[in-house]
């Protein structure tokens, strides 16, 4: 009897981590759409629109005149997107430097006109409206 009752006990540990992962991997497929709608604003140069559609906690960091100022510095001379990648996406609930919540950091490996190889960084987070928002973008 007692092995039974182990067995069960198992298999429900193993359903419930299977259950969260399925979790996780869904709220990152829905953060990934999002950051890569996000990202085609930016390739079309529509960075006013871009900084609209971010997350609050990014709207709050950064002006709409100084992320725009930014893109025209770093994001304009690299060129038109030639491809673009997810290499990496992980679930966070906490971050360095930002409230406890939902995010997911991505990782795409881009290529541009006059930079063939790039890597850019992003982290949506799940916004006070329940959409998944850009709260973070880096690009090296």
């Amino acid at each position: 009897m007692s092995s039974k009752i182990a067995c069960l006990v198992v298999i429900v540990m193993m359903l419930s981590v299977a259950a969260a992962v399925a979790g996780n991997s869904a709220k990152e497929t829905s953060a990934v759409f999002s950051a890569e709608q996000w990202l085609g604003m930016i390739d079309e140069g529509k960075y006013a629109q871009s900084w609209e559609e971010a997350a609050e906690l990014f709207r709050n960091a950064v002006t709409q005149d100084q992320w725009e100022q930014s893109l025209q510095a770093l994001r304009k001379p690299l060129g038109k997107l030639i491809s673009r990648k997810v290499t990496t996406k992980t679930y966070k609930t906490s971050l360095p430097g930002a409230p406890d919540g939902e995010y997911v950091v991505i990782e795409f490996s881009a290529s541009f006109e006059k930079k063939k190889s790039a890597v850019e960084i992003l982290t949506p987070m799940l916004d006070k409206d329940g959409k998944w928002r850009v709260s973070g973008y880096y690009i090296k």
